[in-house]
């Protein structure tokens, strides 16, 4: 890496606003909420298609515990002050 290079990168990284573990919860969070929230088109896309529309609705079911769980653990991490 130049000595430009370093300069620009050098303080990248100093503040946080959060854990990274608290930081990968939420990233993660969004990354399913995104897909849940375009479910309901893949089935519709799916019409016509009985087995492709189980398909989505399964994941959508799985997706609905999955981004509960990740809430209740968001709630947690509030509680403890760890954000």
């Amino acid at each position: 890496m130049t000595l430009a290079a370093e300069h620009q990168m050098e303080h990248i990284g100093e503040s946080s606003g959060c854990a990274d573990h608290d930081r990968d919860l939420l990233k993660e969070l969004s990354r399913r909420l995104d897909f849940l929230w375009r479910c309901d088109q893949f089935i519709a896309n799916a019409d016509g298609k009985p087995k492709l529309q189980t398909l989505w609705r399964d994941l959508k079911s799985q997706e609905l515990k999955n981004i509960k769980r990740m809430k209740d653990l968001v709630a947690a991490e509030i509680e403890t002050e760890c954000f």
